[in-house]
């Protein structure tokens, strides 16, 4: 049968939507089916694709590595699947195996400001406009993210709080580094500095996300509000 006759997806009960089930749930409460049919978005005219991924796994004793070696011609026997589907499932199960190659990254742990420096003076410490970033921590002070907040001229950067611990919050941080450079090499902080540094911390109390620091970065220093007792 044709590849576009199909199930589809709105025609699937609650029970047997995993794309859904995966946004309200994680992915780690998926089964490999659910996955496998988030892969092929569609079954056949009388199966869902979690019934047609499901029918796949048993052909392969729900082994993950033997469904890895099967090939595009093996895939597309069975009814529901074709060429563009065996290929996601190929492309997908190659990259899982190239994953489990790899080794884990280990996350680099905070223990100063100095750490702080050594990780963003490279980014921005040479940068001829002013930008603002934020280094995402966990619970053991290890950095999960750094991302760009804004970016401005040599007079300044517009900073929005709201953007800042709502990436937090998705990413699972307890507590955040602030960061920002001065072209102009001087290590003094503006008003302004100050400013948006307590607005930041308070708004990072009343979510219980702490704020531990800010650093000013120049191309060869910088400066800590917390190693200056600021905070």
């Amino acid at each position: 049968m044709a590849e576009n006759s199909f199930f589809p997806i709105t025609n699937w009960s609650e029970d047997d939507k995993p794309r859904e089930k995966l946004m309200l749930k994680g992915k780690s409460v998926l089964s490999d089916a659910e996955l496998i049919a988030i892969l092929i978005g569609s079954g056949s005219r009388n199966e869902s694709a979690v019934g047609l991924s499901k029918r796949i796994l048993a052909s392969v004793d729900t082994n993950l590595n033997a469904l890895g070696k099967l090939s595009i011609s093996q895939l597309i026997a069975f009814k529901g699947i074709g060429e563009a589907k065996a290929i996601s499932i190929i492309a997908a199960l190659e990259l899982g195996r190239r994953r489990r190659s790899e080794e884990a990254v280990e996350l680099k742990k905070v223990t100063s400001s100095k750490v702080i420096f050594e990780i963003m003076q490279p980014i921005i410490g040479e940068l001829p406009h002013e930008e603002f970033w934020i280094i995402y921590l966990n619970n053991s002070n290890k950095v999960i993210s750094k991302s760009q907040l804004s970016k401005g001229g040599i007079t300044g950067t517009l900073v929005d709080v709201r953007i800042v611990f709502k990436t937090a919050l998705e990413m699972g941080a307890t507590a955040l580094i602030l960061c920002h450079n001065h072209p102009s090499g001087t290590l003094i902080p503006s008003d302004a500095d100050r400013q948006i540094t307590r607005k930041l911390k308070l708004a990072g109390d009343s979510l219980e996300i702490k704020v531990l620091d800010h650093l000013i970065v120049t191309e060869t220093s910088y400066f800590s509000f917390a190693d200056e007792g600021i905070f």
